[in-house]
């Protein structure tokens, strides 16, 4: 197997499944370049709806050069109220365009404000806001630009083929947007929490300067690392952090001495991303167990004995397979091959576990895996016993991941759909195979 590249590998991507050189190139080099377009499975009532029984403003975004919380922040501010009555199914890098759907409690069409790079359109209205179980999936358009070798695609293809057993298939990792492209913390920042040592989580997330980042950034994380008073780090940190300096400010405000400081700096953070930190540590996680399972050479398409498989969601349209999570099955000997039928045909899929309070690993050869990469970080499942935002009872997730795939030349443009929770970057690294900062 074709190792990955040194910045996968800090986020637990250690392999490559296809040994070509690829196509080379970058993504992003423009906004246009990186399409993207929500589909979710959310009802909609009339626009002229009884605003008391549907109270939420169901609006469709498409956003050039906005990340959704950027958008989110500066939208409830034009509106005048708390980002808690925006709500959407699924975050959105900046360097793109986006389509997506957001629910806004309590506002009329009238009341929307005209944004610059964001096109609104009022769909109608809705009896609840949206969640992240509304969406389905994502249907995608990016072009590679300045690629070395594009019919290189045509080679890579035909190795992603042989993995998905005739599909065009990759593991299911998650991509490294979860972590952070340029300097990968947010998973270290997670195991900290989940370890209880929140001064860590903070020195992390502050601290810990990157190479590529800014000159000004990279000398205020030092000042941290050197053990600055942390009115003098907050002095120091450039205004665009305002993460960083709002940590910082609390820290200045309460005397930053005591565990319960850092706790409550960590939770001036918004709460999706609180959220995320226990999330990544998870996906660290997941990430290890399936390098480990290409390495050990365990099937993909198809189970082993000890395996845990989750049948299909059965009202998931076919372009976006999801597995049913709450149907699951361990898979003894005698249902090998039963089982590997059912996957074949799209009715289940092979797991993994993103580990939580109320994760059961699987058995044999996969539960050997997921055991060694706990007990390598040091984890049990007991230990997402947090509170608040922090906490999670786990879940499983598919190890593999498959689309119809259409590429064109001149430019070299790959169209594609993918499932929720799935990366378009883990696919396209494949084709690319390139330093993870290329693909945005």
């Amino acid at each position: 197997m074709r190792e990955a590249h040194p910045r996968e590998r800090a986020v637990g991507i250690e392999h490559y499944v296809s040994d070509d050189d690829g196509v080379g190139g970058r993504l992003r080099a423009e906004d246009e370049h990186f399409r993207v377009v929500e589909r979710e499975r959310f009802e909609t009532n009339p626009v002229d709806a009884p605003t008391g029984d549907y109270p939420y403003l169901v609006v469709r975004a498409t956003l050039r050069g906005w990340d959704t919380n950027d958008f989110v922040r500066r939208l409830s501010n034009e509106l005048g109220m708390s980002r808690g009555r925006v709500s959407w199914a699924g975050t959105k890098d900046k360097r793109a365009v986006s389509t997506q759907l957001f629910t806004l409690q309590g506002v009329d069409p009238e009341d929307l404000p005209s944004l610059s790079r964001a096109d609104l359109e009022i769909v109608g209205r809705a009896g609840r806001a949206l969640q992240f179980g509304d969406l389905l999936g994502n249907e995608f358009e990016i072009v590679v630009s300045d690629p070395d070798d594009p019919v290189a695609a045509d080679r890579v293809t035909t190795e992603l083929r042989e993995f998905g057993d005739g599909d065009v298939a990759v593991p299911n990792f998650f991509g490294q947007q979860r972590f952070g492209s340029i300097r990968p913390v947010t998973h270290e920042v997670g195991l900290d929490i989940v370890r209880g040592d929140w001064e860590a989580a903070v020195r992390t997330y502050v601290g810990n300067p990157h190479p590529d980042e800014r000159e000004a950034t990279r000398e205020a994380r030092e000042l941290v690392d050197d053990g600055a008073a942390w009115a003098d780090a907050l002095e120091a940190f450039p205004g665009g952090l305002r993460f960083e300096r709002s940590m910082l400010h609390t820290l200045v405000e309460n005397g930053g001495e005591d565990p319960a400081d850092f706790r409550e700096a960590i939770e001036t953070l918004p709460e999706n991303l609180q959220r995320l930190f226990v999330h990544a540590a998870q996906s660290y996680a997941f990430n290890l167990m399936l390098s480990r399972r290409l390495e050990r050479g365990l099937p993909f398409t198809k189970p082993v004995a000890g395996d845990v498989v989750c049948f299909a969601d059965a009202d998931a349209p076919e372009a976006f397979p999801l597995p049913d999570v709450d149907r699951e099955q361990r898979v003894t000997e005698r249902r090998v091959d039963t089982v590997a039928r059912h996957c074949e045909r799209g009715r289940a899929f092979v797991t993994a576990p993103l580990v939580g309070t109320e994760t059961e690993l699987a058995d044999g050869e996969q539960g050997e895996i997921e055991r060694a990469v706990l007990s390598e970080l040091s984890l049990t499942g007991s230990d997402f016993d947090l509170p608040g935002e922090f906490h999670s009872e786990g879940t499983r997730r598919a190890v593999l991941v498959g689309t119809a795939l259409d590429v064109a030349q001149e430019p070299l443009t790959f169209s594609f759909s993918l499932p929720k929770g799935s990366y378009a970057t883990v696919l396209l690294r494949e084709y690319l195979k390139v330093d993870p900062v290329e693909l945005g």
